[in-house]
């Protein structure tokens, strides 16, 4: 399917990618995330709040630009590899959005300025990234209970828990979090578990929480499935443009046909990807009914292509592909994690199979 962005969104994307080009390239943010604490520029946040990016999800008559723009954003993210929160900043604006009362509101704001770092906390088992049944409560006024996979939480100033109580908000405490961080294999990421027990507010009750955090659910697998499209369409150039300089016997290596067909089915895979994140992205605005059951698609796909995409750059960079100081390793790192949150591969499969139109599973 052939895709073309109108004149709003395509200015939105180029804007996009002159700013990160400028403010993110990969020599600059690979210090940042390899080295600083919270892994990623608070600069540069500042500067997309200033122009409004986390708030990408708002409805129109609050600033937001709809979900097409906002896959094309996270394309550009992903062909930078841009470490930081930012998914999961544009997520908890979104569901801070559909809140309630006062302390929603302020939190709201300062998120959405990127002001303050706010992000859902929801994963309680160790052992997978998806969100499961909760079993943190919220009671008399505090959160009592324990998170996983908390995405940059050990940094976030507050955090919307999800509780089987419903939706809860916790500031970050004068001493900070109770947080452990966790060991990953993407120095761009960074995960914590923190243990609460804490003075919160109810800002959703059970069921205007589930409601909420569908919609997380699925704008979050569409954000991923972008990424993971600019990911592996950078990872793609990246490898074109080696293997057209590195040379063997007397001649680019990327003239030998067999080479040639495995960049091939690396492009396969990116346009393939292509279609599936943008339409969905298209139905998400267009035909919501059938959103749930294409973002599921495109996430399903862009996962295991993106592994495979970033794996072959690697290979066709030869020897020094799976050197640190070469760029492929972080691109490969980036999509295997992406793979697995925001609903893992297996579980957007299932859920792709029991929402297919007509199929009675």
């Amino acid at each position: 399917m052939q895709f073309y962005l109108d004149d709003d969104r395509e200015l939105q994307r180029s804007s996009t990618r002159e700013l990160l080009e400028k403010e993110s390239a990969l020599p600059e943010s690979r210090a940042t995330m390899e080295e600083t604490p919270e892994g990623y520029s608070k600069s540069l946040y500042a500067k997309l709040g200033e122009l409004g990016y986390p708030g990408l999800l708002l409805s129109d008559e609050e600033g937001g630009m709809g979900a097409v723009a906002f896959a094309a954003v996270l394309q550009e993210m992903g062909r930078v590899a841009l470490p930081g929160p930012f998914l999961d900043l544009a997520l908890a604006v979104h569901v801070l959005s559909g809140c309630t009362g006062e302390r929603a509101a302020h939190w709201l704001g300062r998120a959405r300025a990127a002001e303050a770092l706010v992000v859902l906390a929801r994963s309680e088992d160790p052992t997978r990234s998806d969100a499961g049944t909760p079993a943190v409560r919220f009671e008399n006024g505090r959160v009592r209970g324990t998170k996983t996979f908390v995405p940059f939480g050990a940094h976030a100033e507050a955090l919307l828990v999800e509780t089987l109580d419903g939706l809860a908000l916790v500031e970050q405490p004068g001493s900070g979090w109770n947080a452990v961080d966790l060991t990953t294999l993407d120095h761009s990421q960074r995960f914590a578990e923190i243990s609460f027990d804490e003075p919160a507010v109810l800002v959703a009750d059970a069921d205007r929480s589930a409601e909420l955090l569908d919609d997380a659910d699925r704008l979050g697998a569409l954000g991923a499935s972008a990424l993971l499209l600019g990911l592996m369409e950078r990872a793609l150039e990246m490898t074109v443009s080696y293997t057209s300089e590195r040379q063997a016997f007397g001649v680019p290596i990327g003239s030998f046909q067999a080479l040639q067909h495995r960049c091939a089915d690396m492009l396969l895979q990116v346009e393939s990807a292509r279609s599936a994140v943008y339409r969905a992205a298209w139905t998400e605005e267009h035909e919501p009914e059938e959103a749930p059951y294409l973002v599921s698609v495109a996430k399903a796909w862009a996962g295991p292509a993106a592994r495979a995409v970033c794996g072959q750059a690697i290979q066709l960079h030869g020897g020094v592909g799976f050197t640190w100081e070469y760029d492929p390793h972080i691109f490969l790192k980036r999509a295997k994690t992406l793979e697995q949150f925001h609903g893992s591969t297996r579980s957007q499969l299932e859920a792709a199979l029991t929402s297919a139109p007509g199929l009675d599973v």
